[in-house]
């Protein structure tokens, strides 16, 4: 009698635990919630973009898994433009197998075939006919299939890396640069912000040109995603969201972007790795009657390198 009482008190008492864990949770999950909602909302009031991104663009990608995919990168200057070229083209590539990030810049001057407008410069491929003819030139020049696309306005880029890197991101500044970027910069090392850094990655008025500039920004974009995988940030994940929301349109599941920021935090992730397309000793610097100064790629062993480094 004694023993049936006192195993129904045990019951009981389990219960209300088993209650008071389960109260706990929900009450944990409704606060989580309300957090990530009200970051999302200081975000979104620290942005003021109005990038068109009401599902304006057509892209027949391929659905990826989530163990490996390529999504295309593009940073264009809108300034009012209805449809502008694309001033950066990258090609993100993600393998969960060895957890390396890596990143293809493909020079907005290559000159190449775009499907249907016969050869030109694969930057217009974007202003002809958005991403999708963008992935349909990569393709067809050098056999990548490109899963989903991200589109990025530059004016959100500066907010951005303010809010990922408060801070500042620390640079090599090898040369005085001001002719186009609004501000001068001078040489040295020293701590960039926004602005500052949105100016050094597009600087390209020298003896380099596009080279310089893409070498800047694959540096970077390596630094930013270093100071993006610290603790201060991931929990200030919502609040980034809301402030480049209004600034890109992206076809990237939402799931997706979850699955992949798991991986890299509970996983051991490489430094970024990057290549830049042409590779040297495959191309030539040419003019172009209607396209001015274009780079002449060896398409073959450009498609060679390219898919070598992607595999």
């Amino acid at each position: 009698m004694e023993q049936r009482e006192h195993r129904k008190r045990h019951k009981q008492r389990k219960k209300k635990r088993m209650r008071r864990f389960f109260l706990f949770c929900f009450v944990l999950l409704i606060a989580l919630a309300g957090y990530v909602y009200y970051q999302y909302q200081q975000g979104l009031s620290e942005a003021d973009g109005d990038f068109q991104k009401d599902g304006q663009f057509e892209f027949n990608g391929e659905s990826a898994n989530l163990d490996t995919m390529n999504v295309l990168l593009l940073g264009i200057d809108s300034r009012g433009e209805e449809q502008s070229r694309a001033d950066t083209i990258m090609i993100a590539h993600y393998d969960k197998d060895n957890n390396q990030p890596k990143i293809v810049s493909l020079m907005r001057d290559s000159y190449v075939d775009i499907p249907g407008y016969g050869k030109n410069k694969i930057n217009a491929a974007y202003a002809f006919g958005g991403p999708e003819l963008l992935r349909k030139t990569i393709k067809e020049n050098f056999g990548i299939d490109v899963n989903y696309y991200a589109v990025l306005d530059f004016k959100g880029f500066s907010k951005v890396v303010d809010t990922i890197a408060p801070n500042g991101i620390e640079v090599d500044i090898d040369q005085r640069m001001s002719h186009g970027i609004g501000m001068t910069l001078e040489p040295g090392k020293q701590t960039l912000h926004g602005e500052e850094l949105l100016g050094y990655v597009r600087f390209r008025h020298d003896s380099q040109s596009d080279f310089g500039r893409v070498q800047r920004q694959q540096e970077v974009l390596g630094k930013l995603t270093e100071e993006a995988l610290t603790l201060q940030t991931i929990a200030k994940a919502p609040k980034l969201w809301g402030i480049i929301d209004p600034y890109m349109d992206t076809n990237v599941p939402p799931k997706t972007f979850v699955s992949i920021g798991k991986d890299f935090l509970l996983g051991s992730s490489n430094e970024l790795d990057s290549l830049r397309i042409p590779v040297d000793g495959a191309f030539t610097n040419e003019r172009v009657s209607g396209a001015g100064a274009v780079l002449r790629l060896d398409i073959e062993k450009n498609r060679q390198e390219i898919q070598t480094f992607l595999d």
